[in-house]
């Protein structure tokens, strides 16, 4: 599979080399941009291409989101780097934004670098129809994991990721089965177009339409719980009416959580406030189980094991028996939820 990858590059070197010289000011740049963590990059860099020379060795570039992003994404670097290393076969290179087009030009030059796996979590479901073709020709096998895009299948290998528009219909039909007297919503949205907000927002969304729910107000807060704590403020300094924080990961709701402290209005099982999360961290659970959140979504981080079992039934030249595969998740209610859930689910 790699010496067909090297005769494929032949024919498209030209075109690779251009395209990443059109973007290397970019990335040049960009190299001092916070969401790209450039020492955390160029630190794994510098230590796989020392064993770059050994031909033994399968060549894997992981593009990624802000390791910093969340406690989910922090886990799901971790994850990688724990599974794709020289030990276990693999001279891995790491890049991270949370732009698209970064991850696009991380991409090209992955491609010209002529690695043999291209894994992607994209920061933006769309843009990427070129670059994994440019992929394919020069013989490079892609697979994604955590998110999806909107791409032809036939541009890339496997998928391994969560169902996040089924995240978010569990959640609301959570929410719906409070039975609440009134729904007065505020919406604490993750980076819009992501996988991730689609999903979670889509279910919310549709809901309130068809229920005439009152979303009081819906914003982005990027994943971000400092942005969370200023738009619940800014909702209770208007004396908005509300009951609800459906916020898109668990920081998001931390932020949102440290609003109500500080106006006195209380949250969780039995108080003024219902409070959702997602992702399922251990310090979340934790507040779930103390009753000051009220539910949390699970979002599984842990797919380097399936990536890597796909990477060695494509080395052995075998067919995979699905090209996507949906991690097993679940929600959390902090009525039912118990330690060993904390302990057993808790990233």
């Amino acid at each position: 599979m790699r010496i067909k990858k090297v005769l494929a590059m032949a024919a498209s070197t030209v075109l690779c080399g251009a395209m990443f010289v059109g973007c290397g000011a970019s990335g040049s740049s960009s190299s001092n941009n916070e969401a790209n963590k450039p020492d955390a990059t160029s630190k794994a860099d510098t230590a796989n291409n020392d064993n770059s020379s050994s031909g033994s060795l399968i060549k894997v570039g992981i593009i990624n989101n802000d390791p910093n992003e969340s406690g989910y994404r922090t886990a799901n670097v971790n994850d990688l780097k724990a599974t794709f290393t020289k030990e276990n076969g693999f001279d891995a290179s790491f890049a991270y934004s949370l732009k698209n087009e970064e991850q696009i030009n991380y991409a090209q030059k992955f491609i010209q670098d002529e690695v043999d796996y291209l894994l992607l979590s994209a920061a933006d479901t769309a843009g990427w129809d070129s670059v994994l073709k440019d992929a394919k020709d020069a013989g490079v096998r892609v697979i994604l994991f955590d998110r999806t895009i909107d791409a032809d299948e036939s541009l890339y290998d496997a998928s391994i990721v969560s169902d996040m528009d089924k995240e978010g219909e569990q959640a609301v039909e959570w929410l719906k089965s409070q039975d609440l007297k009134a729904y007065d919503i505020i919406h604490l949205q993750g980076v819009m177009g992501t996988a991730a907000q689609k999903g979670r927002s889509g279910a919310l969304d549709k809901t309130a339409k068809e229920l005439g729910w009152n979303i009081v107000t819906q914003q982005t807060a990027e994943w971000n719980a400092e942005k969370a704590q200023q738009i619940v403020q800014s909702a209770i300094d208007a004396n908005k009416k509300f009951n609800v924080i459906y916020a898109e990961n668990d920081d998001m709701a931390k932020g949102a959580v440290a609003a109500l402290d500080r106006a006195n209005i209380s949250h969780g099982v039995d108080k003024d406030v219902v409070v959702i999360g997602f992702d399922c961290n251990k310090w979340a659970l934790e507040e779930l189980k103390k009753g000051n959140w009220n539910y949390d979504g699970q979002c599984n981080p842990f797919q380097s094991t399936y990536i890597k079992d796909i990477i060695d039934k494509l080395e052995k030249g075998e067919t995979l028996s699905e090209k996507k595969i949906i991690m097993d998740e679940k929600g959390f209610d902090a009525k039912t939820i118990t330690d060993a859930d904390v302990e057993q689910y808790g990233i």
